[in-house]
């Protein structure tokens, strides 16, 4: 059985990239004492350097254009939905009754 990722808080990123820019260590030497690995740093430093303080957004925590996304897909699956019912309801009431 393989071992599961750690996960680690937006805060807790935040601080560590925080810690980079101020404390004059290298990141290898942060990493070390905070106990996670140089390519997790690295990659924090990059998103932050990249999307500031939209960083880290967490599972259910989108940015505003992914949460507009997904809102308009859910609206389109509704609307489909809606479609299909109204079209079966069309094609029962077309039919001629005896």
């Amino acid at each position: 059985m393989g071992k599961s990722q750690p996960t680690y808080t937006r805060e807790f990123k935040q601080q560590a990239v925080q810690f980079v820019q101020t404390s004059g260590k290298s990141k290898t030497q942060i990493a070390r004492d905070l106990g996670i690995s140089d390519s997790a740093l690295s990659k924090w430093c990059k998103e932050f350097g990249e999307r500031g303080e939209e960083a880290f957004p967490g599972k259910g925590h989108q940015t505003p254009p992914e949460e507009e996304i997904r809102n308009l897909k859910r609206e389109l699956e509704i609307l489909r939905q809606e479609r299909d019912i109204l079209k079966k309801a069309v094609s029962i009431f077309a039919q001629p009754h005896p």
